[in-house]
């Protein structure tokens, strides 16, 4: 059943309610309840931002075009070798408008170009955690004004961290930076281009960087547990989701016919890659994550979790509110040689009186409020009266 089908099925079972033609004796219609959520969700449209890192080469643009089939890095240029040799890590954020079936996503991905790519990567993660921070206090100061009705969210609710599949293991600058982000975000660890690596090594190198994660107290995204209500296919699905972390992929932005369809393939002399075959690689898998099963999980894990975290970190740190003038003149009485005319009065008199139109506002909307649930009450005292 399509979006469009269940709506008016919806609608019509609304109508049927308000004009109390129940179709079952003793039907209320709260049952109904799941189409009006799924009506507003559809309308209002989903949010989804994504962060890669990694080395350069790992193939991090071509998989995120390959998982959302965009072409998102079409003119991406490739940086000289001596311009990287002192190069910082940068922030480079990619929104793009996807539509299906008439469900609208607004997907932004975070790209970090220079991550581990200088001779010297000390600190080279503080640009990204500093990103993570900054959405998440700009979410808090949304969250904290009175228009709350069109909050945009751009909080990373995933980062796909890319492990070299050349070497052993996690390297020292892999455990450092899920050591430093792994309490702000989702980190879903992917091993890149997989098809490097044979059956065997693939399994090995799974093996050997979950024992180090272990090891390092790194704590990555944890599939949540099934219960009894979940039905056996999605059991399963989970099952096979945590088994194949982290997911071994490949990524190609070249399509071609294989027994009569277009997919994504990496041609060889040998013979060819599909990305799409999960004998090939795990990139069905991690699609499947993504979007088709915990895409809701990896945002409500973001807002229960990681942002609740800063929230009351930021909160107790802060303390209780207090106008400009009362914090000069906190200063100036600690300080004891603190000028209070050296400080721009109309300035501190401008905030103060924004400061008390927002209260006033508040208020207001607190005392509309409390008269429309009078009203409501009165309204359904006299309905009882009526019916008795």
């Amino acid at each position: 059943m399509n979006s469009s089908t269940r709506a008016n099925r919806g609608s019509k079972v609304i109508s049927e309610a308000l004009k109390g033609d129940d179709v079952e004796p003793g039907y209320v219609g709260f049952a109904n309840l799941p189409n009006q959520v799924h009506r507003k969700s559809v309308k209002k449209g989903f949010e989804f931002t994504l962060m890669v890192v990694g080395e350069s080469g790992l193939g991090k643009s071509t998989l995120v075009d390959s998982l959302f089939l965009t072409d998102l890095y079409d003119d991406t240029a490739i940086p000289r070798v001596v311009d990287r040799i002192h190069q910082t890590v940068e922030i480079e954020t990619n929104t793009v408008e996807i539509e299906e079936k008439g469900i609208r996503l607004r997907l932004t991905v975070v790209d970090t170009p220079g991550f581990a790519d200088a001779v010297d990567n000390t600190d080279c993660w503080q640009a990204v955690t500093n990103y993570v921070d900054q959405q998440y206090e700009a979410y808090l100061q949304d969250e904290s004004g009175l228009n709350r009705r069109h909050i945009v969210d751009n909080r990373v609710h995933c980062c796909l961290y890319f492990i070299c599949p050349h070497g052993h293991g996690l390297k020292p600058i892999d455990i450092a930076f899920m050591k430093m982000l792994h309490t702000k975000v989702n980190i879903v660890p992917v091993i890149a281009k997989a098809d490097c690596l044979t059956k065997f090594e693939v399994q090995r190198l799974k093996r050997k960087i979950l024992e180090e994660i272990d090891d390092n107290g790194i704590k990555i995204y944890t599939f949540p547990e099934c219960d009894s209500e979940d039905d056996e296919e999605f059991v399963q699905i989970n099952q096979e989701l945590k088994g194949s972390i982290p997911f071994a992929v490949i990524g190609s932005n070249n399509v071609t016919d294989v027994r009569g369809k277009q997919v994504r393939v990496r041609q060889y002399p040998w013979g060819m890659a599909e990305v799409e075959n999960p004998e090939h690689c795990d990139f069905i898998k991690l699609r499947n994550m993504l979007i088709r099963t915990h895409m809701q999980d990896l945002k409500d894990v973001t807002q229960e979790v990681h942002y609740e975290n800063y929230r009351a970190e930021r909160l107790s740190s802060q303390g209780e509110p207090s106008s400009p003038r009362k914090t000069i003149e906190g200063m100036k009485r600690k300080s004891g040689n603190f000028d209070l005319d050296d400080v721009d009065t109309a300035e501190i008199s401008e905030k103060d009186r924004m400061l008390r139109e927002k209260e006033a506002e508040l208020r207001r909307m607190q005392e509309m409020i409390a008269n429309m649930q009078k009203q409501m009450a009165k309204q359904k005292g006299a309905a009882l009266d009526e019916k008795l």
